[in-house]
């Protein structure tokens, strides 16, 4: 199991494959950051903002926009899971979502388990001009 960045190295350089804690859908944390940190103190290394439905503070990319991105809670959510050293996933959620998510975290995000739209045309997938301004980051 890994809980850092150090231990998915070590467990790589020792080729085998690195496994994180992930929380598929912020419904999970009900709302609150204390549970997001309960979450983390128990090995949750990341989560998705949303899955199939949208949460009080973030649109999924399969249900109709409720917030159009993020609220401000859902801001707060995103900076706290920075803090903790939290990967922010975007798999699951609104191409308004995340935009928002990637001008609000100062680290970087993860689409675990997603596709490009312009590969693959289902409601779970990217626009690829979300995509235009990214940049690559080393690993």
């Amino acid at each position: 199991m890994a809980y850092s960045a150090a231990d998915v190295r070590r467990i790589h350089k020792a080729h085998r494959v690195a496994s994180l804690i992930g929380i598929e859908g912020g419904h999970q944390i009900n709302d609150s950051l204390a549970v997001l940190r309960q979450m983390y103190d128990a090995g949750a290394r990341y989560m998705t903002l949303t899955h199939t439905s949208n949460t009080a503070w973030a649109d999924s990319a399969t249900d109709s926009p409720a917030h159009h991105g993020l609220t401000p809670f859902g801001e707060q959510v995103v900076r706290e899971m920075n803090r903790l050293g939290m990967l922010v996933d975007l798999s699951h959620v609104s191409a308004d979502t995340m935009n928002a998510a990637l001008t609000v975290s100062e680290a970087p995000v993860i689409f675990s388990h997603s596709s490009a739209r312009h590969s693959w045309i289902i409601r779970a997938t990217y626009p690829t001009r979300c995509c235009a301004g990214w940049r690559r980051t080393a690993a």
